[in-house]
């Protein structure tokens, strides 16, 4: 059986006092496509981010490529081939998209042209300071500035969360677009229907630990989805 791009066994971590993740297991292999879904709480954000090295994990393995990654700093992470895009954006208000675009840009990662050829927006809005940009606009440089560079994974949460629907449909057609090409991503999700319809694999969480992990197809029949939905 081929090793999966990425493996996480028994994470935890905490905040202060607070056991935040309580073993959480969850694998995306080459090219696959994994939702995290789960309420508000339940740890979804702070998985990515004991992935990516922001936040430093109390117990358990992260393993990419495999390679175990379980700890090591953010920048030696993103190094390896995996980029974030977070649910905050971490947008700079005083530089510019173009500037934006060309800060982290790596060898292998989209260059200008395939960017502004995927997202027109950000053509016209090349020399704008991130500040000035809608929501939209800075989740499309968000994940265009992930995409300089040359990831092989990307982590991300929430996505079109708070967006115009125009909007979401452009960041969907986008996400379908990357997941053709062979791009493996871990997604964090609260449309339940786009999560469902884009996944290969489910995985549901609640106060920290793994409820159910399985096919879309088979999510609505099982009992802890359905104790999700009810709430």
């Amino acid at each position: 059986m081929t090793a999966p791009l990425l493996a996480v066994s028994g994470l935890h971590a905490h905040y202060g006092p607070s056991h935040v993740l309580q073993g959480i297991d969850l694998a995306v292999p080459a090219g696959g496509v994994v939702a995290l879904l789960g309420r508000n709480g339940a740890g979804k954000s702070t998985t990515l981010k004991a992935i990516m090295g922001v936040v430093r994990p109390s117990a358990g393995s992260v393993a990419f490529a495999g390679q175990a990654i379980a700890g090591e700093a953010t920048d030696r992470v993103a190094r390896r081939g995996i980029a974030w895009v977070p649910e905050t954006r971490a947008i700079f208000p005083s530089l510019s998209v173009e500037e934006h675009l060309t800060l982290a840009a790596r060898r292998g990662g989209w260059g200008l042209d395939r960017i502004y050829d995927r997202f027109p927006r950000l053509r016209e809005r090349r020399r704008s300071g991130g500040g000035t940009l809608s929501g939209g606009e800075q989740q499309m440089l968000t994940i265009a500035r992930a995409m300089t560079t040359a990831p092989r994974l990307l982590l991300l949460d929430e996505p079109t969360e708070g967006l115009a629907p125009l909007i979401v449909e452009e960041i969907e057609a986008m996400l379908r677009s990357l997941k053709a090409e062979g791009m493996a991503l871990l997604l964090v999700e609260q449309n339940l229907a786009f999560a469902l319809a884009f996944a290969d694999h489910v995985v549901l969480i609640g106060k920290g630990r793994v409820r159910w992990s399985g096919p879309p197809a088979d999510f609505h029949g099982a009992a802890e989805a359905q104790a999700w939905l009810a709430v």
